[in-house]
């Protein structure tokens, strides 16, 4: 009798394990399943960030490309350069934007300005769709006076270059060569930062290039770090 108890508690014991076998084959099934969804839904994330960084560089490439065949002409006379790396059109020459220590637009600033903004803007409208913000950036070098103490002159000429480039953006935006939809857009997208000598221009030997840090900048930033944050919060 007990070997045939034992036989039939032994088959009992047997099929219980093998409906747990079974249980944890079609768990580990779902799961796996799972697994390669998310790892696709991944891969798709990870191609629409790459597609994203691909329409980037070539947006920026194009944004350049257009600056630069409107304004090449003009750069020499203007004492102006344009940044391919940051899309910065520089104007480069301290005589000719404010005086020393001074944040009202020189005459000559002032003419450059009523040729270059509309222009500047109607190459850029073909862009609007990809550009966050066009950031109007003044520069200083790092001195102010000779008894000034660095952390003051640091301060000092902040105020100064954030003056100045509302200066420049109050000129801009009340040009009368402007339209009205021009002038909504400067409103909207255009903003004055005054960044001191935060980015100095520096000389070979590592030393500050006084006249080259003082400069105005316009710089396009695009809305490509926007897209790739809106794919990533979706994961």
């Amino acid at each position: 009798m007990n070997s045939i108890f034992g036989t039939s508690r032994n088959i009992e014991d047997g099929e219980h394990w093998l409906t747990v076998s079974d249980l944890m084959a079609g768990l580990m099934m779902v799961f796996l399943f799972i697994a390669i969804a998310f790892m696709r839904h991944v891969s798709i994330e990870r191609d629409k960030i790459k597609d994203v960084a691909v329409a980037y560089q070539q947006n920026q490439v194009a944004i350049y490309d257009a600056l630069n065949q409107e304004f090449e002409k003009d750069l020499s006379r203007w004492v102006a350069s344009i940044d391919k790396e940051t899309l910065s059109f520089q104007f480069d020459s301290p005589d000719v934007l404010f005086d020393t220590g001074e944040s009202t637009l020189k005459a000559e600033f002032k003419e450059i300005l009523e040729t270059f903004i509309p222009r500047y803007l109607k190459v850029l409208n073909e862009y609007r769709d990809s550009i966050d913000e066009v950031r109007i950036e003044g520069h200083t070098s790092s001195e102010w006076g000779n008894d000034t103490h660095p952390n003051d002159a640091y301060f000092f000429n902040m105020t100064l270059s954030q003056n100045r480039t509302r200066s420049v953006l109050n000129y801009a935006y009340f040009l009368s060569n402007l339209s009205d939809e021009q002038r909504a857009w400067v409103k909207s997208s255009f903003a004055a930062v005054g960044l001191a000598s935060s980015r100095l221009k520096l000389n070979q030997d590592g030393s500050e290039n006084k006249e080259k840090s003082r400069r105005v900048s316009f710089r396009v930033i695009t809305n490509a770090d926007i897209q790739i944050r809106k794919i990533v919060e979706g994961l």
